[in-house]
Parts: structure tokens; C-alpha cells; sequence
């Protein structure tokens, strides 16, 4: 389509916006028009022309590479919000039409969502049929840049988040406890203190999990200095090989408490993942931290004015009424962020 007139003057239509937007991300025809389903003709020509109605240069062709002119690069930033626009305007008439059809994406922090999603799928599919989920599973910095640039609709991972243009739904808070090797001093044992944590190993997640600077904060709290990529240093050993002089890390929890069982070291795990884990091997244990326990709070996050908030409000209160059988503290809607050192 070429671009429309408005009093005398060419107007650039959607469809050449998106391919230049296209073109903009991926520096590339052949890949920028599979990303949107054109025809790499018709997404060169829709540029091209895109180019006349607007009097610019938009890129730089050259027959390795594709390169964004001066005015190309400022011109993407526009294109992209005008393209974010039109996609609100258009969910929100959906919203409008219809609450709680179509489709809804959603991000989960991978140490929440082995442990809370059979809940959440149940609700959506008891409460929800008509709701289209779609699951993204990914650290927390990536689903917030989903959150803002309209990839994701909806985020359910640990707050506070600190992030503008996001509005946190609390849904509650779980303790966390540590979890040693079979023959460890602290296993099974209740009201530890969290200055214990000075005289053990912590193996920790890899770099980016939030729960990871939970654990950081946690230990740092409790007095010790933090040392290596994988585990907090120790005073003194506590059972099994936890003197080993090694660096350890583990991309997800379930390495992480086999690793624990193997004698490596203790960790860390939120109540919401214990059953879950501690099942997988024998050689494990848990125990309990003296009041108040360290803790970390579970939210709903959605964009500041999303078209469906009234409806994403209305899931994370069915969402609280769920998980009341969980081992978790489910908060009211008016809860605010609560300060403590286990929050990312």
C-alpha cells in the first residue's frame, strides 16, 4: 500500500513502518521480512518507498551489508513507537470487546515458575478459558525490557523491581530456608540464626538470577564477606567437602541442590521450591531460620495504564485466593513493597 495523503501530503502507511522497523532491528532483508511474514520484494519496496514519501535516505545498501543512515537511526526510534502505539490502541480495543479472550503473555523468572505455574495454569484454565496463555520463561532483566517495549504482557517474578513505568501487584511473601547435606550440623534443625551463614559455604546461581542477589544480600546481612563467582566464603567447614577450595555455580535450582547433596556446600531455596527439589535426592536436609526469617515477595508486574489493567488486577486477587495452599504469607492488593534484604 503507498502511503496515504492527509491535506496534499503523502502520509507513510503502517505496513511501510513495520518493514522499516524490520529492516532497522535486524540489519538484514532476508531475515527483517521472515520476522514479520513479507516477501523480501515486497519488504524492499515498501522501504524504498517509504523513502519517497518521507524525502529520506533511510539506509545505507551495499551488497554485503545493510547499514542505518543518520536519518535511519533516528527515524527507527519514531517508527518503533509509532508501531507501539497502534499495537495499544489495538489491544485495548480488545479489552474493550472482550475481557479475559485473546491472547496474554506472560514472563516467569525461572525460580518461580516450575513451582508456581501448575497453580496458575489450573486457574487459567478452570477461571479462564478463553484467555490464549502464552509462557516466557527468562531472567528478570530480560522480561522487564518485554515488559516495556509491548513483548510481554504480564510478569511474575520477585519485587521490588525499582522500575519506572511498572506497577508491582503483590501476591506474597515465602521464607527462605537452607538446605545442607545429610550429615551437616544445620540440617533439620530449627530457629537457626542467620549469622550461621558466616560458618558455611552458600553455593549460589549463575550471574543474572535475581534469586542469586537474594542470596547475596541475605549472607551479607548476616555479617560475612562474599568472595569467588559461585559461593560465599567460609570460617570454617560444616560437614561433607564444604572445605573444598572451589568456585561453583549452577544455571538453575535443581543443579544447584545436587550439588548440595554431593557435599559441595549449603544453599539457599524459597519454601515454594523445597517439595520440588529436595524430593530428587535422598541426601539432603532442611532447616529453618530463626523469626523473622529471610524472606522474598512474589508479584504480578504489568506497564503503568496497560489497556487490560483492570483485569490483570482482578487475576492476581484470584491469583492470591490460589495459592493459599502453598507454604507462602498471601498478601492483600493494598500491600506495599516491604523493605528487607532478600528482595533482588
Amino acid at each position: 500500500m503507498v502511503g496515504t495523503k492527509t491535506h496534499g501530503r503523502r502520509q507513510p502507511s503502517l505496513s511501510q513502518l513495520r518493514a522499516f522497523a524490520a529492516v532497522a532491528e535486524h540489519l538484514h532483508f532476508r531475515d527483517a521480512a521472515a520476522s514479520i511474514g513479507m516477501s523480501q520484494p515486497a519488504l524492499s519496496g515498501a522501504v524504498a518507498t517509504l523513502e519517497e514519501v518521507l524525502g529520506v535516505t533511510l539506509l545505507e545498501r551495499t551488497t554485503r551489508r545493510v547499514l542505518l543512515s543518520p536519518a535511519g537511526e533516528r527515524l527507527a526510534v519514531r517508527a518503533k513507537a509509532v508501531l507501539a502505539e497502534v499495537g495499544a490502541l489495538l489491544e485495548e480495543a480488545e479489552a474493550v470487546r472482550a475481557p479475559f479472550t485473546g491472547v496474554l503473555r506472560l514472563g516467569v523468572i525461572p525460580t518461580v515458575a516450575p513451582y508456581l505455574l501448575p497453580t496458575v495454569l489450573g486457574l487459567f484454565h478452570d477461571r479462564y478459558p478463553q484467555l490464549d496463555l502464552q509462557v516466557n520463561e527468562e531472567q528478570t532483566a530480560s522480561l522487564l525490557e518485554g515488559l516495556t517495549s509491548g513483548r510481554l504482557d504480564l510478569l511474575l517474578l520477585a519485587v521490588p523491581l525499582g522500575a519506572p513505568g511498572v506497577v508491582e501487584l503483590p501476591l506474597f511473601d515465602e521464607d527462605f530456608v537452607l538446605v545442607t547435606p545429610l550429615d551437616h550440623r544445620l540440617g533439620g534443625r530449627q530457629g537457626i540464626p542467620r549469622q550461621a551463614l558466616r560458618e558455611v559455604n552458600v553455593l549460589l546461581l549463575d550471574e543474572g538470577h535475581c534469586l542469586r542477589d537474594q542470596a547475596l544480600d541475605i549472607c551479607r546481612e548476616a555479617g560475612r564477606g562474599i568472595s569467588g563467582a559461585g559461593r560465599t566464603s567460609s570460617a570454617e567447614g560444616g560437614g561433607g567437602r564444604e572445605g573444598v577450595p572451589v568456585t561453583t555455580t549452577a544455571a538453575g535450582l535443581s543443579t544447584l541442590v545436587q550439588l548440595v547433596a554431593g557435599g559441595l556446600g549449603v544453599t539457599l531455596l524459597p519454601r515454594t521450591a523445597v517439595k520440588v527439589e529436595t524430593a530428587r535426592s535422598e541426601e539432603l536436609r532442611t532447616g529453618f531460620f530463626a523469626d523473622p526469617a529471610p524472606t522474598r515477595r512474589v508479584a504480578l508486574a504489568m506497564r503503568a495504564g496497560a489497556a487490560r489493567g483492570a483485569e490483570y488486577e482482578e487475576l492476581a486477587e484470584a491469583l492470591r485466593k490460589a495459592l493459599r495452599s502453598l507454604p507462602v504469607r498471601v498478601l492483600g492488593p493494598e500491600a506495599g513493597q516491604r523493605p528487607g534484604v532478600a528482595h533482588p
